[in-house]
């Protein structure tokens, strides 16, 4: 699934709203750090309505796509095929347009989940809890899949969205067990915790954080950081954070773009690091 690494090819992040992505700043330092002067990569706004046409109007010198909200799902019907990992979810973040002229697509985010528990020493737990139920809380459970052997604990704010959760738990084999978001402070227990919500909804939670919390895996990256994940990191705990995640799903994206590996991971979050400071 591997583009060929010549000179003068093209990739861009593809969503709406996309002005605040980061995976520009990520990939062209990786084509920096990897000397491919001739590569380019660059941002467009895109819904739903609009990729069809955008993908009929991409000339033979495209290499790949990062996809970001809404464009996971919408896209899987312009592909010729998808990888298990993407199809386990129903999500593509990751196209290569391969030499044959074939679209591919894969799910780099679940990988990146793996990778970047594993960089802070989680390998395996023996249960889990997530916080939120949306399209992230999927991949999440499918990369717990891969690191937890027992239960996980999904705290939900409504019963549609339990069963859904249950749902995603049987199809990707998971054994999850539903709670009430009234409830969500008992998470903050398990061994790892990951928080999938937007921005200032686990708030409330950081003033319950235990004594001696463990792993926390909070998928945001900006604001950063969260309360909850100040105040987890205050009391020792160690945290994982959604540029970690950014990162390491981009370093596999640049790697399957390129077909050079390994790609330049540090450099890439030092550029993440920067950028982000500098908002």
């Amino acid at each position: 699934m591997t583009a060929r690494a010549t000179d003068g090819r093209r990739a861009a992040v593809l969503g709406s709203p996309i002005a605040h992505s980061l995976s520009p700043v990520l990939h062209r330092t990786a084509y920096a750090e990897l000397g491919l002067d001739g590569w380019s990569y660059d941002r467009f706004e895109v819904d739903e309505a609009g990729l069809p046409a955008f993908f009929d109007g991409l000339g033979p010198g495209w290499a790949g796509l990062s996809l970001t909200m809404p464009l996971k799902r919408a896209v899987i019907p312009l592909l010729d095929e998808i990888s298990e990992t993407a199809a386990s979810v129903e999500a593509v973040n990751t196209v290569v347009f391969t030499e044959d002229g074939r679209r591919v697509g894969d799910n780099t985010d679940i990988p990146g989940m793996v990778a970047a528990l594993r960089e802070h020493g989680v390998e395996e737990v023996d249960t889990a809890a997530v916080l939120g139920a949306g399209a992230t809380a999927s991949s999440a459970l499918a990369a717990l899949s891969r690191v937890c052997s027992g239960e996980v604990v999904v705290y939900v704010r409504s019963a549609a969205r339990a069963a859904e959760m249950r749902q995603w738990g049987e199809r990707l084999d998971v054994e999850v067990r539903t709670a009430d978001w009234s409830q969500a402070a008992e998470a903050l227990h398990a061994p790892l915790v990951i928080a999938t919500t937007p921005a200032g909804t686990t708030d409330a939670l950081a003033a319950a954080v235990p004594e001696r919390p463990t792993t926390l895996f909070d998928v945001l990256y900006e604001p950063w950081p969260t309360e909850l994940a100040a105040r987890w990191s205050m009391f020792g705990g160690a945290v994982v954070s959604g540029l970690d995640l950014l990162v390491h799903q981009a370093v596999l994206q640049v790697e399957q773009m390129t077909g050079r590996a390994p790609a330049p991971l540090e450099a890439m979050r030092r550029a993440g690091e920067k950028a982000l400071a500098e908002r």
